[in-house]
């Protein structure tokens, strides 16, 4: 699984859509915009195709409410499994197999002659479209990594919301067009020229993967990506969208069902060693969980508007389905123009309040909407809404990026749209509901005071959100997003502070320039890091040479911490009575050290040493084999919660808990720099072999001295 910390080579100019000159020019993102906008078209292009389906059909209008639900249903399935699967597999092979999928999806929904048959089209529709957004985020950001960007340029990342959020909005002008001059089947046929041309953009201007696909047994390709967390996800969410899909009549047992199977994904995911929905992190990061409610709300409120005033124009005010579709084509524009001036900035907070405002101020008009009202009035309030959905669609997505750890940023990428899809869902129920005895200006209304309750909510929880001011303060101190890192190198080539070779210890053997003779390592952000202490105790110290001087060393680097805001781990090895009584006789190491009675806990011997002092924040983890991720405290959940993708290791000994722990750390994706003068080895022909010919294939060998100036690049 490609991390956002890998520190492979860049992509050469020889690979397809590798960079020449602008890494993000318009080879690069153009399949992205028009795969990510897949999606989002057809959501909305559906809206102004009801109506013909069920005369074309014979059934009655309300039936096929079925096909904007079954998309979003599986939307909101798909979208953080796909993100999965990219982080797994490689996000230019998922993006390209889903839009394969949308044209096979597009030539099923054009034969089709039932409402089973579109409804199978739409399901496919939503599984091929979902590869799309999350997929996108992910080579987004691979492809800033391997250009040495801080962070892709804002216009990138704001293509990406435009797209996504003006096609909502200009898709029921685009269905209307369509389906009033070629039919209802044109909402389906669109699809195979629209994904052809995604495919040949995506073929020529993607770089391959570059790691091979890897599927090994069945029951650990499971493991890896979580398929029990899936189903359980899905399950619980199909039982949520059977209950909402029945308001205004209450099914208790679908919602029992939902709660149930809810309580049960928790619980599962608690213990899943690579959760598909990881609850620690949503429960410990609050900006992130928030940023998943805000969004789905708001876009609840756009939705509503999106199907409800779509409905009501076609049948309370008569008009047709091209003509309705054409007076939300100015809240399509203005939704890409708010997308636009939003993704300009850095900051998130004064956005979303704004959006907050701006939804209040549309539900409270449309209280004033009914059949007498002027058009020019509707077309106003819908505009107010597609400043809304701009606005809030980038800020929310910039939230997302800033706050999602690196490593799993495809899979919840894929829950931002997800919430927004049971949103959607809601949104489809709460029209329903207002609607179940006719389209009217009274049912206009009851939507409209929903829409004020949910707006009332969005303003105080964005009001409320301290940390979106703190995001802010913290950014407006970054470089702009899409700037290099003083002291990289040319466009093509990663970010990096350059150490001259002189300067490292001589048991280190790091990649060299050829052309300069210096080393290029590559710059640490301390917000993501964690510093990672490993087995500096008494009973480990007499085993090394010189260990007061690594002892001092890593005292350095914990001052480095304490002064850059990294994050500090404290790993110590230690036996309790009932660690002990599971060793088993056969474990050389830890059954010889039970023996001995010089791991036990509670010893001083077994104290993490005295020089090296913790604070309130620092984590400490007590272990029981040698791997620091072998302890009491799940360690891959607490770096997660603090968003760390990088990993400053430090430890006794080189061959122990060093090499073991590296080792995993790297099979798990994390970025690791090593500092070699903080660690040492009873064995120091040992220490120099792993320095020199093991650990440089998963770390970038460091020493305490190189810390300051590769945070300060990181600037």
């Amino acid at each position: 699984m490609p991390s956002a910390g890998d520190t492979r080579a860049p992509e050469r100019t020889s690979e397809a859509g590798a960079p020449r000159g602008n890494p993000f020019g318009a080879r690069f993102v153009a399949p992205l915009y028009l795969g990510a906008s897949l999606n989002p078209v057809n959501s909305s292009i559906i809206a102004t195709a009801l109506v013909a389906i069920a005369a074309a059909l014979h059934i009655p209008v309300g039936d096929t409410a079925i096909l904007i639900s079954s998309l979003y249903l599986t939307s909101a399935l798909a979208q953080p499994a796909a993100g999965r699967l990219a982080e797994e597999f490689g996000p230019r092979r998922i993006f390209v197999a889903g839009i394969t999928l949308v044209l096979v999806a597009g030539i099923v929904g054009s034969l089709a002659h039932s409402l089973t048959a579109l409804i199978v089209a739409r399901v496919l529709i939503g599984a091929g479209t979902s590869a799309g957004y999350p997929a996108a985020m992910l080579l987004i950001r691979r492809r800033a990594e391997q250009t040495g960007h801080a962070a892709p340029p804002r216009e990138v990342l704001g293509g990406l919301s435009i797209t996504g959020a003006a096609t909502v909005a200009v898709g029921p002008a685009i269905g209307g067009l369509l389906i009033g001059g070629a039919g209802w089947r044109a909402a389906f046929w669109i699809n195979i020229p629209v994904a052809a041309v995604a495919l040949f953009l995506a073929l020529a201007g993607i770089a391959r993967d570059p790691d091979p696909v890897r599927f090994g047994s069945p029951r650990a390709l499971a493991s890896r990506i979580d398929l029990l967390g899936m189903l359980g996800f899905g399950g619980s969410l199909t039982a949520l969208m059977i209950f909402l899909d029945a308001l205004p009549r209450l099914d208790w047992p679908a919602l029992a069902a939902a709660l149930v199977l809810a309580a049960a994904l928790a619980g599962w995911e608690l213990r899943a060693a690579q959760p598909f929905l990881d609850v620690r992190l949503l429960v410990a990061n609050g900006a992130l969980t928030r940023t998943y409610l805000r969004n789905g709300l708001t876009l609840m409120g756009t939705y509503v508007i999106l199907y409800g005033l779509t409905q009501w124009l076609e049948v309370a005010r008569g008009l047709s389905a091209y003509q309705a579709g054409l007076m939300l084509m100015p809240m399509g524009v203005l939704t890409a123009l708010a997308a636009r001036v939003v993704s300009r900035r850095a900051a998130v907070r004064w956005p979303l309040i704004a959006c907050a405002v701006l939804l209040l101020v549309g539900a409270m008009a449309t209280l004033f909407v009914g059949s007498g009202t002027p058009i020019a009035a509707v077309i106003c309030v819908t505009a107010v809404f597609g400043l809304t959905s701009g606005a809030g669609t980038v800020a929310n997505q910039t939230v997302l990026y800033q706050e999602a750890p690196a490593a799993a940023l495809g899979t919840a990428s894929g829950l931002l749209r997800t919430f927004g899809y049971i949103g959607s869902i809601a949104s489809a129920a709460i029209t329903g509901t207002a609607f179940h005895r006719g389209v009217s200006d009274s049912g206009l209304h009851s939507i409209a005071w929903v829409l004020v309750a949910i707006s009332a909510l969005v303003l105080v929880m964005t009001v409320l959100d301290r940390q979106l001011a703190r995001a802010d303060r913290h950014h407006a101190n970054q470089p702009p997003a899409g700037a290099r890192n003083p002291g990289s190198a040319p466009s093509t080539e990663p970010t990096r502070t350059e150490i001259p070779r002189t300067e490292l210890p001589r048991t280190e053997s790091r990649s060299a320039d050829m052309t300069t003779g210096t080393h290029t390592t590559p710059a640490l952000d301390p917000a993501r890091t964690a510093l990672l202490l490993m087995d500096f105790q008494p009973v480990v110290l007499g085993a090394v040479p010189d260990p007061q001087g690594v002892l001092a060393r890593a005292g350095e680097a914990l001052a480095w911490a304490r002064a850059h805001g990294a994050h500090v781990v404290f790993v110590r090895v230690a036996l309790a009575d009932k660690d002990a009584a599971a060793v088993p006789a056969h474990n050389k190491t830890f059954s010889q050290a039970v023996a001995a009675g010089y791991l036990t806990d509670g010893t001083a011997a077994t104290a993490v040493h005295e020089s090296l002092k913790a604070e309130e924040d620092d984590l400490t983890v007590r272990k029981t084999r040698i791997s620091a991720f072998a302890s009491d405290t799940d360690l891959r959940a607490e770096l997660r919660a603090r968003n760390v993708d990088t990993l400053v290791l430090a430890g006794l000994t080189t061959s122990g808990v060093v090499l073991t722990t590296l080792r995993q750390a790297a099979d798990e994706d994390y970025r690791l720099f090593l500092l070699a003068d903080a660690t040492a080895d009873p064995d120091p022909e040992v220490h120099r072999v792993l320095m020199e010919k093991v650990f440089p294939h998963q770390a970038e060998i460091i020493s305490t001295a190189d810390l300051a100036a590769l945070s300060t690049a990181a600037q």
